[in-house]
């Protein structure tokens, strides 16, 4: 490893040292170390959309919603080239979660992401991408 002198504003480097707390790093550099590698991969994604990865999809629906179980299992089966399996789980009376499990284009997994998120009564949605090596 090398050793690398960065200059922070207080303001900034308060966050940095709350993200510490919160996340139970050892020290600021292990901190530091994981935000440049998340945010390298961001500068990734979006300079190469068409870039081969993997994705996981969760999200929150209210099963009882009208139609809504029929269109979300129909847009899957519309892109299944992208999806490699899906888990279903009832949380409680009224909520179903989904992990889907995605490989493709990182721009057609966020499309697809979009258009399951977007859905009338999804309540929660948040896809992971980690791009193949």
């Amino acid at each position: 490893m090398q050793r690398v002198t960065v200059t922070l504003d207080e303001e900034l480097l308060a966050d940095v040292d709350a993200l510490i707390q919160e996340r139970g790093y050892q020290n600021r550099s292990e901190a530091i170390r994981d935000l440049t590698r998340s945010g390298l991969q961001q500068v990734r994604e979006e300079a190469a959309p068409q870039a081969p990865c993997m994705g996981a999809l969760v999200y929150v629906y209210d099963h009882a919603a009208r139609e809504l179980s029929k269109r979300l299992t129909q847009h899957s089966h519309a892109h299944h080239d992208l999806t490699l399996s899906t888990l279903h789980v009832h949380l409680n009376q009224d909520s179903c979660m989904e992990v889907a499990l995605l490989k493709g284009q990182s721009d057609q997994l966020k499309q697809f992401a979009a258009d399951v998120t977007s859905s009338r009564s999804v309540r929660h949605g948040r896809l992971v991408l980690i791009p193949e090596e």
